[in-house]
């Protein structure tokens, strides 16, 4: 299964931002009722800005990321493995990525493996953008 050209070009300018390590342009690509699932939270992120936040603070803690193979679930749905380190804990994962019709993001969601690389990912985001999320959870309100 292909992807529809709309949410290929907006993986593919994904792809292009993670290679440049630069998320400047990610506003572009994200919806305004996108929601963001944390491997390491309970509850969904809601809205654009908190999904961006929680992009963006990834890319700061993950080092030596990279994607290996992506899987098509349907027309707007990707499956995105990727390997990555957090200090010295070295991690697996997957970006479960769906777009809307027009290929804004609509859901991101990501689950890692092993625990320990779980826990480190979980400290290092609550230092990196922990703030930055409540008060733009708190914005919401």
């Amino acid at each position: 299964m292909n992807l529809s050209s709309s949410a290929a070009a907006s993986l593919a300018k994904w792809h292009d931002m993670i290679a440049r390590a630069d998320l400047s342009d990610l506003e572009q690509i994200v919806a305004e009722n996108a929601v963001f699932r944390s491997p390491v939270a309970n509850t969904p992120y809601p809205g654009k800005k908190v999904v961006c936040i929680v992009l963006r603070g990834a890319m700061q803690v993950f080092q030596d990321f990279s994607y290996h193979r992506e899987l098509y679930d349907d027309a707007n749905s990707v499956c995105l493995e990727f390997a990555a380190r957090v200090g010295d804990k070295e991690l697996k994962g997957i970006d479960l990525v769906k777009f809307d019709e027009s290929g804004k993001i609509v859901a991101f969601e990501v689950m890692v493996r092993p625990l320990t690389g779980v826990m480190a990912l979980g400290e290092a985001m609550k230092a990196a953008v922990g703030p930055a999320i409540r008060a733009a959870l708190e914005e919401r309100a």
